[in-house]
């Protein structure tokens, strides 16, 4: 009769402190305090399931309990070291706390407590799941915790240390275990199929390492299952259809249609993911994920490793895909899968989801040859919208960086000086034709820009000139947050060739720092296309920051909002006949 075979989350448990995996910060305390002899009476091992508290309780009952002394490296060899991998040790007294709840089984325990052990040097108790007792049985352990004879060491393992009295918690050296890394996991799972001579490819490994969550218990828990499933083979699409895992090309073709705006397509794809009967939950998120590796191709392309499946269709659709709009798809699949639960079905709201996402994709997406229009406006023979399009991307700069930089910077030359010159003009000829015409603007509607007219004196390059076209400039800086502050509350003081010196009102002085400096001269440089100096004061202004003039936009539309509606026959016979009062505060202006 053959022996039985013993499940790999019980034959791979780690027997000393150098095969555990993940958990380096807990390993590292407990061999210097065995090294050095500097023994605690009370342990206590937090964190969630499957992750080594109980396997480093038993490592640390052998450390205590060795023949060869108390070490951090037990020989494993001695009775006391096979006696506890056996579960069999006299003085190793293991408690489900789970099951023994009561405070008459803890004050029989802490009776035993008191006598020496049998054959060790010490007596170790290891209580699992400690949250689980009642109140009674913690006050009852209160004192011998505190004091505990000099042969008696507790260990604790708990899931929640929340609900463990602070009494407690204050008389133990506590340790919080973190879930293992999924790269880790991958690892220790490919170490022990070749130990076990089964062929597993990367893909399956992930799947099964994903899965996981974090616990390594349930890693190879799974893949046990796994070789079950296949009939001793580990094989992707077998691991797919044990797990119920969404296919990734499912997802990708779903992102392609998504930027060539194919609904019909879309809806072809879910219904193809019905059929099989996926989880859409998964699949959402899965999705997340998926994007999740897009915006690190687009920003950080290394961390997408070699191995990495489907590679290449990741880092097309990452040039496909504008940063932000992929940031807003991730924010809708993941607030989609919370809102699944709440949908008709999980059809319907997988689908809606992907409509959202239709739904927000900008109309000047696509331009032809599957790029967007933001792109294709450094390239095209259309013009580029304000602002958009006008530098490569990080995604270009980082996959090929010797032909696209330099291209960026030619473009960035032209382009940035002559829209500078051409948007100054244009709004020194509008302001000279409102002096003009006064009132008259509103009834005849707006004048077209006349670049021919310039009725200013101020020359190209001047600091007039340059002061004009600073609230334009402000607009397309890629600047954001209390760096795109800075540059609104900043005033054109003077304007040489490489220098700029702004001017901030005392008010604003506090977003004067180095940082913010930086960013906003890099950002300028990038415009420009050529070395700037920014020099920087505080003082009094003219009001012509972008700041102020925005605000005064804004209320020279809310003081002719307010005069239209006070104009208005309809409104003046209300205030007239039935003494109505206009409320000024609820009139806004048309955007």
């Amino acid at each position: 009769m053959s022996s039985p075979t013993q499940v790999l989350a019980r034959k791979w448990r780690p027997r000393c402190f150098s095969e555990l995996t993940g958990q380096d910060h807990v390993v590292r305390a407990l061999t210097n305090a065995l090294e050095q002899k500097r023994l605690h009476h009370a342990y206590l091992f937090t964190g969630t399931r499957g992750i080594g508290k109980t396997t480093i309780a038993r490592i640390l009952a052998k450390a205590f309990n060795c023949q060869a002394g108390v070490t951090p490296e037990p020989c494993g060899i001695c009775s006391a070291c096979i006696e506890i991998d056996g579960g069999r040790f006299v003085d190793l007294i293991e408690v489900d706390a789970a099951s023994n709840t009561q405070v008459e089984k803890m004050r029989e325990l802490l009776e035993n407590a008191l006598y020496a052990p049998t054959v060790a040097r010490y007596k170790v108790y290891i209580i699992d799941e400690v949250h689980m007792l009642s109140k009674s049985a913690f006050n009852a352990m209160l004192k011998t915790l505190e004091e505990p004879p000099e042969h008696v060491k507790f260990i604790l393992a708990t899931t929640d240390p929340q609900k463990i009295p602070v009494t407690v918690l204050s008389r133990c050296l506590q340790f919080n275990l973190k879930q293992i890394p999924f790269p880790l996991i991958v690892s220790h799972l490919r170490h022990v199929l070749e130990q076990e001579h089964i062929n597993c490819d990367a893909t399956s490994l992930q799947l099964l390492a994903r899965a996981a969550q974090g616990s390594m218990r349930d890693a190879l828990s799974i893949l046990d299952q796994a070789i079950a499933f296949g009939e001793g083979k580990i094989e992707e699409a077998s691991v797919r259809d044990m797990l119920g895992a969404v296919d990734q090309g499912y997802l990708l073709d779903l992102l392609e249609v998504l930027a060539q705006r194919d609904g019909a397509r879309m809806l072809a794809i879910a219904d193809a993911m019905e059929t099989r009967s996926l989880s859409f939950d998964a699949a959402l998120q899965d999705l997340a994920t998926l994007l999740h590796r897009l915006a690190l191709a687009q920003i950080v392309p290394a961390a997408i490793g070699d191995d990495e499946p489907e590679r290449d269709r990741v880092f097309q659709l990452a040039k496909t895909f504008a940063p932000e709009d992929i940031q807003l798809f991730y924010q809708i699949a993941i607030h989609g899968r919370e809102d699944l639960g709440r949908a008709p079905d999980e059809y319907a709201g997988f689908t809606m989801t992907l409509l959202r996402m239709l739904a927000f994709i900008p109309e000047d997406f696509l331009s032809g040859g599957g790029e967007t229009g933001r792109d294709r406006g450094t390239s095209g023979s259309s013009p580029a919208k304000s602002g958009s399009g006008k530098y490569p991307s990080t995604l270009g700069q980082a996959q090929d960086s010797g032909q696209t930089e330099t291209k960026g910077r030619t473009e960035t030359k032209g382009s940035g000086r002559a829209e500078m010159e051409k948007e100054g003009r244009s709004r020194e000829g509008r302001v000279a034709r409102n002096d003009s015409t006064g009132d008259s603007r509103r009834s005849a509607g707006p004048v077209p820009d006349s670049p021919e007219r310039d009725p200013r004196p101020e020359k190209p390059g001047s600091t007039e000139f340059f002061s004009h076209s600073w609230i334009t400039i402000v607009g397309h800086l890629k600047v954001n947050g209390l760096t795109r502050m800075l540059a609104q509350y900043c005033e054109v003081k003077s304007f040489s060739e490489d220098e700029i010196e702004f001017c901030v009102p005392e008010l604003h002085k506090h977003l004067l720092d180095k940082t913010y400096q930086d960013r906003l001269q890099a950002a300028i440089r990038e415009y420009l296309g050529k070395p700037v100096r920014l020099k920087f004061s505080v003082g009094v202004v003219n009001g012509m920051s972008p700041a102020e003039q925005e605000n005064r936009e804004k209320q020279e539309k809310q003081s002719q909002a307010i005069a239209a509606i006070e104009s208005d026959p309809f409104v003046r016979d209300l205030v007239e006949n039935f003494d109505a009062k206009l409320i000024v505060s609820s009139i806004k202006p048309i955007q």
